[in-house]
């Protein structure tokens, strides 16, 4: 049950005020009979609902991916920093999309938003052992004993005992270190503390993977899309 002015909002129809207008001149129909309040509350999966002669489909809920770009916040509003939010097309604003879990402001990659709260907590919720993996580049060369080291479990800065990831050392030299971690928490800075706590620092971070999807290599920094329905039924299998 929603109000009219947020069904037809959020499928692109208008603002809330382009849309009062609208319904006030008997432009929308519910079930064959004209509606001219835009605070009804209505059953969109019941109704019929019609705008200028066409019938609209409700849909409740909108799943997004990103490839979340350095220098934005994974929030839904900031009064001084941009945020993922701010990168979406009002057509998918109106939906009142938020992050699942977050990225750090200088972190980049695969990024889920999305207004199902419900699923929202199975992809967050540690006790669900969702993956998430992560591309990191390390200033130094990550020796081989920090495999065994990270499936033990590392303890941070706050003394927390992390969950036992899974470490993938791809290539160290001297110079530094290219890895795949992944993990199942999600932590304040979380991997980067990790990396800390064995006396090096993440130079760069990425999130790759999450709950069984693998980021689009088709979309830039900063660009997003709907997730398919096979991709949607692979984060709901969970």
């Amino acid at each position: 049950m929603e109000r009219l002015d947020k069904i037809l909002s959020n499928l692109g129809y208008g603002s809330r005020k382009e849309l009062k207008g609208i319904i006030k001149k008997g432009n929308v129909k519910i079930d064959g009979v004209i509606v001219k309040d835009n605070g009804k509350i209505v059953d969109a999966e019941k109704s019929i609902i019609k705008i200028n002669g066409e019938q609209i489909f409700y849909r409740e809920f909108i799943y997004l991916i990103m490839n979340k770009p350095d220098g934005v916040i994974s929030a839904t509003r900031d009064s001084r920093e941009e945020t993922v939010i701010d990168l979406l097309h009002p057509d998918h604003q109106a939906f009142d999309p938020f992050p699942v879990g977050r990225l750090d402001k200088d972190t980049v990659g695969l990024l889920l938003l999305t207004n199902d709260g419900e699923l929202n907590h199975k992809l967050i919720a540690p006790k669900w052992h969702v993956d998430k993996v992560y591309f990191a580049r390390i200033d130094k060369k990550i020796p081989d004993s920090a495999v065994e080291d990270f499936e033990k479990g590392i303890t941070i800065d706050d003394g927390y005992l992390c969950k036992p990831a899974k470490l993938e050392i791809m290539s160290a030299t001297e110079d530094g270190s290219e890895i795949k971690l992944t993990i199942q928490e999600g932590k304040f800075h979380q991997v980067k503390r990790m990396f800390e706590a064995i006396d090096t620092q993440v130079t760069y971070l990425q999130r790759i993977e999450f709950g069984g999807l693998t980021l689009d290599s088709e979309l830039e920094e900063g660009e997003y899309r709907e997730l398919t329905d096979e991709e949607l039924a692979i984060l709901k299998s969970i």
